[in-house]
């Protein structure tokens, strides 16, 4: 491939550096009420929307928070809710380890379309994230991947061309979007690869 200038690494959060599985979410709620988890998700994916509407700031965790109150029948109050909905992640251990030595050589930047009760209940005290130079978090910039905004957000505070940019999730949407715009990208499939794939471009 040809060699090409990297100057900030941009990294996803969920299913990247932390995987995420909502069936710990499921099991928990069932223990209040037989089969609730499965109708909850059922009405989540149908009313998707809604989901992504609070990723951008556009509704507020309290209205959210209660339309899916609404979607357990109220079986649990809004505190309960919060831990049982962020606790769905674990660290995807191999990969954070690489981004100590990424550092020495590169600005770190986290992109996710992520919201304000997964951050605080779930992730924000991960120490790793410390590592970052700065965290482009959806629902505080109001913009979501794929749409250019996040992209062109990254770019706005590094200071470095877009073709300086490389960008890791595993989402090939996300991916594209970013190629879209003259970055570099890795969809990220599994960490042996993500390795390889950096080793191609002189990164590690």
């Amino acid at each position: 491939m040809t060699k090409r200038k990297s100057s900030a690494i941009v990294f996803d959060l969920g299913q990247v550096l932390v995987r995420f599985d909502y069936k710990h979410f499921v099991e928990k709620v069932n223990k209040h009420k037989a089969g609730i988890g499965e109708q909850f998700l059922e009405l989540y994916k149908k009313n998707y929307d809604v989901h992504r509407d609070f990723e951008k700031g556009l509704i507020s965790e309290k209205d959210f928070i209660a339309q899916m109150l609404e979607y357990l029948e109220h079986i649990i109050d809004e505190e309960t809710f919060c831990r049982y909905w962020a606790d769905i992640f674990s660290f995807n251990e191999n990969v954070i380890a690489l981004l100590p030595d990424l550092k020495k050589n590169y600005k770190l930047y986290l992109v996710s379309n992520t919201n304000s009760i997964h951050k605080k209940y779930g992730y924000q005290d991960y120490e790793f994230l410390k590592l970052f130079d700065y965290l482009f978090l959806s629902h505080e910039i109001k913009f979501i991947k794929p749409e250019e905004e996040i992209y062109r957000a990254v770019e706005n505070v590094s200071g470095f061309p877009s073709e300086e940019h490389i960008f890791i999730d595993d989402i090939l949407e996300y991916v594209d979007a970013a190629k879209n715009i003259g970055w570099d990208g890795i969809q990220f499939i599994g960490y042996d690869d993500l390795v390889t794939n950096l080793k191609a471009r002189d990164i590690l």
